[in-house]
């Protein structure tokens, strides 16, 4: 079970998202309208030219003519942004791209937003509460889940742990494993 983060500030929503940010315009680049982009997700490298975006600040999408990994960051070339004076008023600006347009995610992966605010139960039916955190530790995502009192869980996302989630009622079904409990 894993979970992908879709933006740094993930929001608090399982609905489904009609966009997803997958960058941050940081500057211009170069004199030729290049835009220096922030990855917010690493869904930012399914973007391929002739793929339409978003940008928060206009109301209109662009179309991506090329994007490639720049050191830790992307560089990116939009259809009508052809100079340093149009690149420079979409700094700032999150990059933004339709959910439907991206490749499917992996069986057993959910973006953040899916999982927040999620309920927790046992396999036994015992309702443990809701997921108010995600936790990258590099190894593993870790749950932290708040019950009505306040207490919190943190629940590894590993197989042994996770036993099923369920999208469309908003449920997450754990295994509590040894050392596992609600302080």
């Amino acid at each position: 079970m894993k979970s992908r983060n879709d933006t740094k500030n993930s929001e608090r929503a399982r609905q489904d998202k009609e966009y997803l940010t997958v960058g941050r315009v940081v500057r211009p680049h170069g004199v030729r309208g290049a835009l220096l982009v922030e990855p917010a997700s690493d869904r930012i490298r399914s973007l391929a030219a002739g793929m339409e975006v978003f940008l928060s600040n206009v109301a209109d999408p662009f179309t991506v003519m090329d994007l490639h990994l720049h050191k830790q960051r992307y560089l990116i070339k939009l259809e009508g942004c052809m100079d340093r004076e149009g690149a420079e008023e979409l700094r700032g600006a999150e990059l933004l791209v339709a959910v439907h347009d991206l490749p499917p995610l992996e069986d057993g992966v959910y973006y953040y937003w899916q999982i927040l605010e999620a309920r927790v139960r046992t396999v036994d039916g015992e309702l443990l509460g809701t997921v108010t955190e995600i936790i990258e530790t590099g190894a593993n995502d870790v749950y932290v889940v708040k019950n009505a009192a306040g207490k919190e869980l943190l629940l590894p996302v590993i197989s042994e742990v996770i036993k099923g989630v369920d999208l469309e009622e908003g449920v997450i079904t754990v295994d509590l494993i040894p050392g596992l409990e609600q302080g």
